[in-house]
Order: structure tokens, then sequence, then C-alpha cells
């Protein structure tokens, strides 16, 4: 579609404007081709818009609302300067968010605030995560270029630049300690933490207070983190560039030198510095020429001790501190150095500051002040020494002081490298490189001839990785390839450093003696005037200006020659290489076998077609030698690596927190590159969308037939195709939409317009329905009202006297007539009331009477049924009693047969009276036997046995009597027959004992069955084998009972305590704790397994252990069977502690398996039917780690995970208080990643995103109620996440709501809550954002609100666990021991 198609009424348009650079204005008119007016309305009138109709040059237009605040610039659908700015200014003055993507890009404004985004928390939440999953920030460019290096195997490098002030050094500082945290080194070195304790010392002695930074980065630093094939760090090297030097001698006003001297200085009266004479820092001439030497909130003194600190922790000892300070100490000395006209060599000598410049340093006096007021000139015949001027002598003072400088810094560089090193190979790499950006400032020099210079070569490497990602990213979507048209800067780079360039030419005038910076000046003019890059500035013979990428920038040549040449006289490099200080000698013996080596070096140019100049021997101490020695390394190893740009930006110049300068800012996106990457980005196919994507939000567009359609990527297509004509203004990836700039703008329009067109509707069709119920209402009262009107009118006019008189006689009649005949109803109904009630009573009466009658039938029935249970115990009671008399009767018997038979008269009669005796024995054996099968069979007791009793007794009196007889008529010679009469009695008394003993019940139970197992000592190793480490956890036996190992385990224990044997408890108590922690897997079911025997073991143990509180449910049986010889609270309490360890495994791994769908499920998926929240995605989104398509997790993930956990713990027998806890950590997981997502995803906070949020929160709830869990207190750890939810989805405008958010969001945090705030974002045109109005007044709420400062949740945290005791109930008597355990070698005993 044509672009003039959307300059339409309601669109909104960017005009230039002198304050903020750009402003809004809306269309009042449509646009046609061919008008010459575009009529505006600004806030503050209307505006016409002059438009040349033979080319129409119209104002840029304005993205929709949608689209404002994206987490990505390449995102917007119009992609120009006045988009970025104001996208820029809304993340950062409203969402106070400070990172942006713009394509590979990350832009960082400095907020001059300390923010909570950059804790631990935060560091571990961005670990693993794919770029543009989370909002933008420096530890997501960190976290990528460490994935890159793992997956790809390719060394990587973060490029942070920007202006003085901007936060170059910080992010690259934040950058290094992500890679320090996520990447442990594991060694005792803790290299990580050297490496981040060697900034202090860097920012102490390369960073400087400056107009524009208090705390400003003068040099460039590249930083090779270096890791080992497991990827943790195990080193670093850091490369500087382009040190200030000329700080050392000189600062602007309201600057000052380094830092280094400074805290020397307020550390001038320690006992330490006492031997090098140091003063205030404004006494020496180098430390107070900016006037304040003071920083506000800055502290030197303690700043000098966290440096000596960081020197010892780096193992750079205190000889070597020492050294440095003196060197330190001495250059300020040299800087008070008097040079003067008269007399110089007397008034030099008597200095009192020389006098210690040269005791410190060790070196002779007399020589460092000739050759600093002389000059020795080499002719052919004689060499000459001469004086020089005080101006020279000035200069020759202040390089000595630069050059020794500048070696101190290289050399303390070198020792923090050499301690940054540790054994191990280096396998790949991570780059940092701190680098000034571009530069422009109203006087321009050397200096930032060099920075510039860089920056040129920074781009031209961007600007071809850009194109080569563009071009890998339509490769990868099946695109046809385009070449591109976009700003190469090579042209400039030849003018800089082509042979015949302002290098080569630079060079070639410090050659000569005689050359001046005007001389080199006219050379430039002469040869480079030709080139379009190279301009002659009209009202300036000094000066010289070049087309750089970023801006125009005029260089004055005035200095360029002395600052290249960086001269230092030979004598006085002489003098300090024969110092007495061997720290200072090395400094310049190594520069002289430095020069040495540089001859060899060669400087390669951009591109090999362009012929560069050759570099002499002579040269070699020229500042630009190495400096481009050192660039073309530089640019070697970036090409070498995979870049991530990361631009800092400098939001004003005031230093004011959050506040937005429009002209500082776009200077700077101009500057940097991003403003290139977005003319790049919009000259292709900036907008992306996928097919779900698209389908999801501009479902709204299509057809019914279109949206029946299964594919849903062939329904895009037919989608577009109608609604867009041109092809041109669209591609068809494999799984991407590419759109042009402005056709998303375009599809939001007619969606907006079919969204308008459908609120238009329905607010017609609820109107009229409104209007029809209103209307029939009237109409209802105006008939009811019409009726009543018309009806007393007929009254009126129909009514007389007579009529009046008739009617109230009908009345009278009528009264009495209804009278009459109510009386008569009355008097029927009072009859048939009674009749009923008489029956009723009747019938009642009866029933009861029956009743009665029932129970006292049943009392009879009661009477005579417990008589004849009565008569029925009692005779049962009189056979067990005569049974017992019988006994007893027979013991009397064979007593008195003792007693009484004493001899028999006659051996024949006795003989007699024996045989029949036998005879009774063996009657009354039989007739015993038959009473007690009498006794044995219960349906047979009744009167038989009373006879046959009776009759035994009878039989027994007779017998007596018997054997009384025989007692009486027994002679004396009969009394050596008592043995064989005694052999008879006992064995009738044997007879009825054992008979007798038959009636007592055989018990179930053996009495020797202890519920213990017994083992060999050397069948222990085989018991923790079968029963722990080889165990199969789905045996029949362990499916049956979950816990048997506990029991098994814990029977043996007992026998070892039975045996009272110490050493052989002690044994399997170790062993049992040993293979249980042997046996730790990170499986699911043997971790569930384990925790649930450990905590039964636990409890057997404490059941078990005769302790009063542990007794209280327990059996009498088991209370036997207590441990009665040793005290077991020490291997408890280490069982305790493993049992804990187990429960922490097995949540981790739970963890494990649960974290990768909470994100998905509870924030990305859409279960909502008609909700979307899908947004165009940018670079970053579409070119993340990861191309291959991840699974998707939905709610219903993450409750098949948690009722997996569930049937595991309840299938194993776990405690059901430990299943509590264990669910209840697993919903505070659920929470605390949601929550810390959507803190850090600005695209999650929206009111549908809330809507969605709440649903799968109650989907969580229901899933509790279904396993009965909802006790467990699961519910209040999500409860931060449902006020979350619901400050989504509540109003947020006026005070009411304000305070209704105090008094609901009681579970968040304020820092929480104003992050929410500022980080909602509207889906839709009808959706407002949040105005930092009410989020002032929600801030200045919460002041009384006491609250974490933290913005994150631990998602580590763990709730203490504890383990509830429950009396088992299991009978230790009662358990088998199953064959499939293979525990053969146990015995029960």
């Amino acid at each position: 579609m044509a672009v003039l198609e959307l300059y339409t009424k309601y669109n909104r348009v960017w005009i230039s404007d002198e304050e903020h650079v750009w402003k809004s204005a809306e269309i009042v008119k449509d646009f046609h081709s061919g008008d010459t007016v575009l009529e505006l309305l600004l806030e503050d009138g209307s505006y016409c818009y002059t438009v040349d109709p033979s080319k129409p040059q119209l104002p840029p237009l304005r993205n929709p609302d949608i689209l404002v605040g994206e987490n990505d610039l390449t995102a917007l659908s119009y992609l120009h300067e006045p988009a970025v700015l104001h996208n820029l200014k809304v993340r950062f003055v409203e969402s106070r968010i400070i990172y942006t993507y713009c394509g590979i890009i990350l832009v960082a404004l400095n907020p001059y605030k300390q923010l909570p985004i950059y804790g631990d928390a935060i560091i571990h939440a961005y670990s693993g995560q794919n770029m543009g999953d989370m909002d933008p920030h420096i530890f997501a460019v960190a976290e990528e270029a460490y994935k890159q290096m793992a997956r790809n195997h390719k060394n990587q490098s973060i490029i942070v630049s920007g202006e003085s002030g901007a936060g170059k050094t910080v992010s690259a500082r934040y950058a290094m300690r992500y890679f320090a945290v996520v990447s442990k080194s594991g060694s005792k070195t803790r290299v990580e933490d050297k490496v981040l304790a060697s900034n202090p010392i860097t920012e102490a002695i390369g960073n400087a207070k400056t107009t524009r930074n208090d705390n400003s980065s003068r040099f460039g630093k590249y930083t090779e983190i270096s890791f080992d094939r497991k990827y943790r760090i195990i080193g670093a090297n850091m490369r500087t560039y382009l040190l200030e030097k000329s700080r050392v001698v000189f600062q602007a006003e309201n600057e000052r030198n380094y830092h280094i001297f400074y805290q020397i200085c307020s550390c001038a009266d320690s006992p330490a510095f006492k031997n090098l004479r140091l003063r205030n820092a404004d006494k020496f001439n180098y430390t107070c020429m900016g006037g304040d030497i003071n920083i506000e909130g800055v502290n030197d003194k303690k700043d000098l001790e966290e440096t000596r600190q960081t020197f010892s922790l780096l193992g750079l000892k205190e000889d070597f501190q020492s050294d440095v300070f003196k060197i330190l100490a001495a250059i300020l000395h040299l800087g008070n150095v008097e040079i003067k006209n008269l007399d110089l060599y007397i008034f030099q000598l008597s200095d009192p500051h020389l006098a210690v410049f040269c005791e410190l340093l060790g070196v002779s006096a007399e020589g460092l002040v000739r050759w600093l007021c002389h000059r020795r000139i080499v002719l052919v015949a004689e060499t000459v020494v001469k004086p020089v001027p005080k101006d020279r002598a000035i200069n020759a003072r202040d390089a000595l002081a630069k050059h020794i400088y500048a070696h101190l810094f290289d050399c303390i560089i070198n020792r923090i490298n050499t301690a940054l090193q540790v054994p191990g190979k280096q396998h790949a790499f991570i780059g940092v490189l701190d680098i000034y950006g571009f530069e422009t400032f109203d006087i321009n020099s050397f200096e930032q001839f060099c920075i510039n210079y860089a920056n040129e070569k920074l781009q031209q490497q961007f600007n071809l990785h850009v194109f080569k990602l563009e071009q890998e990213e339509y490769m990868k979507e099946d695109i046809p390839w385009t070449l591109i048209d976009f700003y190469d800067n090579q042209p400039v780079i030849d003018l800089i450093e082509a042979k015949m360039g302002i290098l080569d030419l630079l060079d070639e005038e410090c050659l000569f003696p005689q050359g001046t910076d005007q001389s080199w000046l006219q050379k430039l003019y002469n040869y480079l005037q030709a080139s379009p890059m190279f301009e002659k500035p009209r009202l300036s013979n000094g000066a010289f200006v070049i087309q750089h990428f970023a801006d125009k920038v005029e260089y004055q040549c005035r200095g360029f020659l002395e600052k290249n040449r960086d001269a230092l006289y030979e004598e006085l490099v002489d003098m300090m290489r024969s110092s007495k200080l061997p720290f200072l000698a090395n400094f310049f013996q190594e520069e002289e076998q430095n020069a040495a080596i540089s001859k060899s070096v060669k400087v390669k140019p951009a591109r090999p077609s362009v012929k560069p100049a050759e570099l002499t021997f002579s040269l070699k101490f020229t500042v630009l030698f190495p400096f481009r020695s050192s660039l073309s390394l530089l640019m070697e190893t970036l090409n070498a690596t995979t870049p991530h740009y990361v631009r800092c930006i400098k939001p004003n110049d005031e230093k004011l927190p959050f506040e937005y300068d429009s002209r500082r800012v776009v200077q700077q996106l101009r500057a940097c590159g991003v403003l290139e990457t977005i003319r790049i980005s919009a000259q292709s196919y900036p907008s992306r969308w996928t097919y779900v994507e698209f389908y999801s939000r501009y479902s709204i567009l299509m057809s019914h037939v279109e949206a029946d359609l299964n594919d849903k990527k062939q329904t895009c297509k037919n989608v577009l195709q109608r609604l867009i004509h041109d092809s041109n203004q669209y591609k068809f990836g494999r799984t991407k939409i590419f759109f042009r700039a402005g056709q998303v703008a375009y599809l939001e329009k007619l969606r907006l317009d079919r969204l308008r067109g459908a609120c238009v509707t329905i607010q017609k069709h609820a109107r009229g329905w409104s209007q029809r119920r209103k209307y029939l209402a009237l109409r209802k009262a105006a008939i009811i009202l019409q009726q009543y009107v018309r009806g007393k009118r007929t009254i009126r006019k129909t009514v007389t006297a007579a009529t009046l008189k008739q009617g109230w006689a009908a009345l009278v009649i009528q009264r009495h007539w209804r009278g009459y005949l109510l009386r008569q109803v009355y008097q029927v109904v009072r009859l048939a009331t009674i009749t009923i009630q008489a029956f009723t009573r009747g019938w009642i009466a009866r029933k009861r009477y029956k009743k009665m009658i029932k129970e006292h039938k049943a009392l009879v029935i009661q009477k005579y049924a417990r008589a004849w249970l009565a008569r029925r115990r009692f005779q049962t009671m009189r056979r067990l009693v005569l049974n017992v008399q019988l006994s007893y009767r027979v013991q009397q018997l064979r007593k008195k047969i003792d007693e009484q038979v004493t001899v028999l008269r006659d051996k024949f009669y006795y003989e007699t009276q024996v045989e029949g005796l036998k005879l009774k024995m063996d009657h009354l054996e039989n007739e015993n036997s038959k009473l007690q099968n009498l006794f044995q069979e219960k349906s047979n007791v009744n009167e038989n046995i009373c006879q046959e009793v009776s009759r035994l007794s009878s039989e027994n009196l007779v017998c007596h009597c018997t054997f009384y007889s025989i007692r009486r008529g027994s002679c004396a010679t009969c009394k050596q027959k008592n043995r064989v009469h005694k052999s008879y009695l006992n064995f009738f008394i044997t007879f009825i004992v054992s008979q007798t003993a038959r009636q007592k019940p055989a018990s179930t139970i053996p009495k020797d069955y202890l519920g213990m197992l017994e083992y060999k000592r050397e069948d222990e190793p085989r018991l923790i084998e079968n029963i722990i480490l080889d165990l199969k956890l789905k045996g029949v036996a362990v499916n049956m009972i979950p816990t048997l190992p506990a029991y098994i385990l814990f029977m043996c224990i007992r026998h070892a305590d039975y045996l009272n044997d110490d050493a052989k408890l002690k044994s399997l108590m170790n062993a049992i704790i040993g293979g249980v922690k042997k046996s730790h897997q990170k499986d699911l079911e043997f971790l569930s397994f384990w925790l649930s025997n450990t905590h039964q073991l636990l409890n057997c143990l404490k059941q078990y252990s005769g302790e009063e509180e542990f007794l209280k449910q327990s059996t009498p049986r088991q209370k036997k069977n207590c441990l009665q010889n040793f005290d077991l609270s020490e291997h408890r309490q280490i069982l305790s502690d493993l049992a804990i360890q187990i429960y922490h495994r097995f949540i981790s791994v739970m963890h494990k398996t649960l974290t990768p769908t909470i994100v998905p499920g509870m924030l990305e998926h859409e279960s909502l039917q008609g909700i979307s929240s899908m947004k165009p995605t940018g670079f970053r989104k579409r070119s993340n780690s990861f191309y291959e398509e991840s699974e998707t997790y939905t709610i219903s993930s993450i409750l098949q995970h948690l009722t997996v956990f569930h049937s595991t713990m309840s299938h194993h027998g776990l405690d059901q208080g430990l299943i509590k806890q264990v669910i209840k950590q697993l919903f505070y997981l659920v929470a605390a990643i949601t929550l810390n997502n959507i803190m850090l995803r600005k695209d999650m906070c929206s009111c549908r995103k809330g809507m969605q949020i709440r649903c799968n929160i109650s989907y969580l709830e229901e899933w509790l109620k279904e396993k009965e869990l909802q006790s467990s207190n699961a519910m209040d750890t999500l409860e931060p996440l449902a006020q979350a939810a619901w400050l989504l989805q509540v109003n947020k405008s006026t005070d009411e709501d304000a305070k209704e958010i105090i008094e609901k969001c009681c579970e968040l945090s304020p820092v929480q809550i104003v992050k929410i705030l500022n980080s909602y974002t509207p889906i839709d045109d009808f959706e407002k954002r949040v105005t930092s109005s009410f989020v002032r007044k929600v801030q200045s709420l919460l002041q009384d609100h006491e609250g974490s400062a933290q913005l994150m949740l631990d998602a580590d945290y763990r709730f203490q666990v504890t383990f509830p005791f429950c009396t088992s109930t299991q009978a230790l008597e009662l358990l088998q021991v199953p064959n499939s355990l293979h525990l053969d070698f146990l015995n029960r005993i």
C-alpha cells in the first residue's frame, strides 16, 4: 500500500522542534495526493505543514500506542529518529527502564541512581534464558555471550562504548560480575574474585574526575576473561589503549588528576607515607590545576585502603606497593620543581622538591637539572650542549612525568595480568571492551582524533556484522536476499590510514626536526582537498574537518605534532635507566627492548585493496605507531570473535536521575551508530511476526471462511494477500512473516477500525435494547394511566343517586349472603375436622396400645431368654466345677491310697482286687475320654454331661469305699507290693491331668516369636546391598508395603539390641546410613521411596525407643518390643539429617522438572478464549540463541507434573504431613518464578495477562481441593502472585485507587509495586498507561510501609522441613520377609 494512505484523520506524525528535537501532532484532515497543506493539531494549537506536491516530503508518522515502549526498537513499525527517541523516553522516564534493545545493540541510559536490578537473584533469573525472553539487561547480553561461547565453541566479545559519564565502566563491571557468578572456578584461587578485584586498582590509576563524570575512565580497556573446557573462569588478561597521559600534567577547570594522586595525598600523615614527604593535594601543581580537589561523596582515604587491599588480594606485596607509591610521590614533587630563567643551574639544585624527587627515584640531581635545561646536539664533527628556553624545559619536565606515569600504569597492568593467570589451558575467552565513544567538542585535538579513528574502525566492524546477521536471517527463512544499501565508512578510514593519508603525513612531518603543525596542515590541504570526506574550514586556517560516520568534526591542528612525538630527551631516558631504584630502571630498559621488537610490527588497513603507508623504525617513538599496532591487534581479535554491543547513553549533563534531554540523547544516538542500525533495518523488512503471533493478533480481520481453515499458516497468507495488495510490502518465510516499514501500523489501523466498528455495533444494539426497554416501560405505564383515567370518566358519566342507592342495597345483600355462605362452609369444615381428629386420635391410641403389647411380649421373651441363658451358664459352670472336683478327688484318692493301703491279707485276694481295680481304671479312662469329647463338642453340652458326671462321681465313691475296705482288710505282709500300686496310680493321675490340659485353647501366636530378625555379622554387606543398593522399586513386596525395607532394617536393629552387641549395632547403623547415602540418585521415584523409608525408620527408632512421649499410642505388645540395651538418639539425629538431605535432593529434582514449564504455563500460554496479548517482536526475540522450536507448555503441564509428584509420593507411602510440605514448596517455586518474570518482563505487565494469571491460580487451587491438600497452606505462597495479577487488572488513576492498592497488595514490597506500575503496558488503544503522577502518589503512600528492598523473590528459598512423628500400627510379629528380596539369610526369632 502507498505511504500516503496512512496520512488520514486521527493518525499522528512527528514534526521537528528546536527545544525537544521532535514533537507530536495529530492529523486533522485526510491528506490526498496533490494537496499542498497537511493540517495538523498540536498541543498548543493548530498547525499547517506545507508540502511540495511535486516532491511531497511528509513528516514521519508516529507508531501506534501498542508499539510505544517496546523492548526492541526494531519492533517499531515506523523506524526513524523520532520514533526511537520517543520510545527511549517513554521507557526511561515513565517506566523507569534504562535498557532497550536496538537490534543487536543494547542501549543503556545512565539513571544516575542506584537501582535494585543487579543482585545475585537477578543474575540467576537471567542465567540460562534466551535473548529476548526477558527484559533488556546487561546480564542478558552477558548470558548470550556466555551461552554462544559454550554452544558454538567460539570466542565472544562485548563492546561497551559511549561518551564520558554514560556508564561504560559500570556496564563492563556488571558484565564481568555476571561471568564471575555464573561460572564459578571451583578452585581455591578464586580467580573470579581477583578479576572483579582488579577494578579498584585500574579505576584508581586510570580514572579521573571530568566536567562530565566524577569517575571517568581516561583509557580504553579490553579484558579477556579465560575459560576452561568446563567454561569456568581460569584467568583474565587486560589490554589498555590511549591512556590520557596529558592529564598527569594538566587538568581543565573543575577537573582532577588521576584518583591515585589524591588518595596518597589524603594519607600523607600516615606512618607508611612519611618518607614520601607528601602534603595536601592543593599544594602540588599537578593536582590543583582544576580547582576543587574533592569529589562529593568520595572518601579518598578510604578508597586508598581498598586499593591497597586489592593489591594484597592480587598477590602484589608491600615492596611492590611501596615502589609504586614512591614513583607517584616523585611525580607530584617533579611537578613542583620550578624552572627559572636566572642562574638556572643553582636555583634548581636548591629546590626541595627536586631533592625529594631525586631521593625517591635514586637519580642524580645535577644530571637531572642539566638535561632538563639543556639539549645535546650531535653534529658531524662535534657534539654541542645547548641551553633550552624556559617553555622547552617545562615541556621536558612534563614529558618526563608523563612517561614515568605511563610506564608505571603499564607495569601495574602487567602485574595484574600476571596475578590473574592461573595454571590451566585456555579453551575460550570472552572479551569486554570498555572504550571511548565518538567524541566531538567545541575544540577537538589529537586525543579526539585518535578516539574517533578507533570508533570508525569499530563502526565498520559493526556495520559488517549487522549486514551479516541480516543476511543469515533472510537465508534461514528462505527469503531471497538482496543487498541493502548501508553506510560504508571505508572512505573515511582510507582518508586517515591510507598511503599519503592523515596518519602518513603526520608521521612524516614528525620526522623533520623543524616540522610544525601549520606545515603539516598545509600538506593536508594539498594532498587531501579532493577527498569528499575532508574539508577546509571557511573561517579558519588552523583546522581541518573530517566527515565521520556520526558527524562532521573540526580538529584544531595545534599540538598534533607535539602530542604525536611525545618527545623525551634521550639523556633523561638514560638517567632513568641508571636509577638506583630497580623498579624504575626496568621501565626504560623494557622500553628499549620493546622498541627493538616493534621493528617487525606491520599494521594492516581495514581493506587490503588500499596500500598503507610504510612505517619505519624511526617512527617507533610516536604515539600513533603503538596505537595503530594495538588497534590493528584489537580489530583482528574482534573479527575473530562474535561481537555483542552495548551503547551507553548519557541522558542529561546535570547528572539528574531519570531526566531526559532529547537533544543530548539524539546527539549520542547519532554518534554511536544506533540510528544507523535503525536505518539499515528500515530499508529491509524490520517488522517480523511468527505465524502464530500474526494469527492471534489479527484473527479479528479474518473472514469466517478463513478462520475455519485448519492451516493457520495458509490462513495468514490469504489474509495478508487480501489486505495488502502490494506483495513487495511483505515476504513469507518458513516460520515468520516479514513486513516493510509501516505495514504493521497499517494492520494495526485496520484492526483498530474493525474494533471501533464492532464497538459501534455493540453500542448500537445495547443502546437500542436499552431504549426499547425504556419505551416499553413508559408505554405500559401510559396504558395503565389511560385505563384509570378512562374508568374514572366513565363512572362520573354513568353514576346517579338512584344508582348509588341500588348499589348500596346490593352491597348489603351481598354482605349478608356471603356471611351465610361462609358460616355454612365453616360448620361443614368444623364437623369434618372433629371427625378427622376423632379417627386420628383413635388410630394413635390403638397404635400405642399395640406397641405396649408388643413391648410386654418382648419383655416376657427377654425374661425367659435371659433365664435360659443364665441356666445355661450355670450348667456350664457346674460342669466345669464337677470336672475340677473330679480331678481334685482323684488326687485325694491317690494320697489316701498311699497312706491307707499298707498290706493285703492274702495274695490271691490282693491280686483279685488289683485286677478289679485295673478294670475300674480302664473303665474310668474310657469314661473320661468320652467326657473330654463331650467337652470339645459345644453343641452337646446338655443334661447327659451332668448324668455322666454324676455317674462318675458315684463310681468314684464306690471305688473309694473299695479301697477303704481293702486297706482295712490288708495285712502287713503285702507292703512289698506298694510300688505296683503307685505305678498304676501315677498312670491314672497323669491321664487325668493330660485330659484336663486339652480343655485349654491353643494360642494363635507362638510365645517365642519376638518380632526381630537374626543375621550373622558377615551377612551385613549382603543385607545392605539387597535391601538398599540393589532394591527394585517395582517389586510386588515393595508395592504391597512401601516401607517394608524400613521395618526389616529395624527388626535387624532390634536383634542387635537384643544380643546387647554394641559393635554389631553400630556397624549396622553406620552401614544403613552409608548405604542410603550411596543410593542417592537424581531419580524422582527413588528419592521419594527412600525419603518415605528413611522417615519410617526414624519413626520406628522413636516409637520403640522407650521414651514416654513416643509410647502414648503404642499397643502393649509394641511397648514390650522396645529397645532395651542401647540409646540410639545420636543415630536418630544422623538419620534425621540424612532425611533432610534426601528431602532437599527430592525438592531439587522436582524443581528441575517443574521449572521449564512454569513461565510458559503461567505466563506465556493463553488459555482464556478471546484474550490475546501478542505483540510484535524485535530482532532480539527473533534471533535468540535457539532456532529450533521448543515444546509448548500450558497450565495443564504444570498440573500434570504436580499430579505425578503427588501420586509418586502417595504410592511410596510418604507421610501426609511431608506431602503437604512438598506441595507448599512447589507452589512457592511457581509463585517466585512467575513473579520474578513479571518483574523482568515488561511485556507480561498487562491487564489481560493479569486475567490469565488469576485464571491459572484458580486451576492450582482446584487441584489442591481435588487432592485434599487445602490445609497445606500452599495457597498462601501464591498470595504475592495473586496480588500482582490483581494489580495488573485494577484501575490505576485516582487517589482512591492508590489507597486500595496499598491496602490490597500487602504481600508485595514497595519496590515490586512501583516496578509493576512502571512496567504496565497497554495491549490495545483502549487501555491507558499508568501516569507518572499516579506512580509518585503510590510511592508517597508507600514511604511509611516497611518492606523488603529486594525486587526479586528467592526462587531457591527452602521452607524449614519438619518430620512428623506418627505411631505405626504395624505389628512386627506379623511381618513376613518376601522371597523376592533374597534375604534367606535372615531368620525369624
